[in-house]
């Protein structure tokens, strides 16, 4: 860390233990959030969201697969995720960072975890399945890409159409049936700086932070949770925390059922 970033860390650092964040939100307070669906054509889902300043697209591809030897009689649905170079000067092209890798298992558990696709609804016979591939690209970063990225991916798939499918061939020129979604779920992302915990921490929040925590939820039960950086959460704060996580659901959902209508 180079003297201008360490200087910015110790400025938010004095900040947050003062009750105060630079854009004058409260300790629990999500930025604006816009999601738009729809934004590729050729995609059988998709969606931006806007968290902020940070942005992410995320994109649907229904695919014909194999069936896997241990789930015979199900599809299946793969996240990946890509932070492109024009979203900060930090990223890089190239394979995958380790940060793009956790970034989208984080978002796969979630959503796998919450059974928001019925997978036996994907099998088509004969060996054959949809598989569900969500992309994830990361267009501008102010921070929180997690939340963002479980927003996108989430509307995304509620977006998509499933291909019509006759004799074995796939004709992506017929989309019109959605997938059956049985679940929605979102995810809340916590920032430890010092003593003090913000929720959906901006690009400066983060680079001071001392512990990261994602909840993924669909406001009845935990479904996923991923921890962090060298920092520590006590068993109290994380108890408090996935209830906020809970409560927190209602407000993301909101904006993911405007999004859809």
């Amino acid at each position: 860390m180079g003297a201008l970033e360490i200087i910015k860390s110790d400025y938010i650092r004095e900040l947050v233990a003062k009750g105060e964040r630079g854009d004058g939100r409260k300790d629990m307070d999500v930025r604006d959030i816009k999601i738009t669906t729809g934004t590729i054509d050729h995609a059988e889902g998709s969606a931006q969201v806007d968290l902020g300043n940070t942005r992410v697209l995320a994109g649907a591809k229904i695919m014909v697969d194999d069936v896997h030897s241990d789930t015979p009689d199900q599809g299946n649905i793969v996240v990946s995720a890509e932070l492109l170079p024009l979203a900060s000067a930090e990223y890089e092209s190239g394979p995958p960072s380790p940060e793009a890798i956790e970034l989208a298992r984080v978002v796969d558990r979630g959503i796998r975890a919450g059974n928001c696709i019925k997978l036996e609804d994907l099998f088509l016979g004969e060996g054959k399945a949809w598989t569900v591939y969500v992309d994830v690209y990361v267009l501008n970063y102010d921070g929180n890409l997690f939340d963002a990225s479980t927003l996108a991916a989430m509307s995304a798939i509620m977006n998509a159409r499933i291909p019509e499918y006759k004799d074995g061939v796939a004709n992506y020129e017929n989309r019109k049936e959605p997938l059956n979604i049985t679940n929605v779920v979102s995810s809340a992302t916590f920032a430890k700086i010092g003593n003090s915990i913000l929720l959906d921490p901006s690009g400066e929040e983060e680079s001071a932070m001392d512990a990261r925590l994602t909840i993924a939820t669909d406001g009845n039960v935990i479904r996923a949770m991923q921890k962090g950086l060298s920092g520590s959460f006590t068993i109290e704060e994380v108890d408090k925390l996935a209830g906020i996580a809970l409560e927190k659901h209602q407000f993301y959902l909101k904006h993911i059922e405007k999004a859809k209508r």
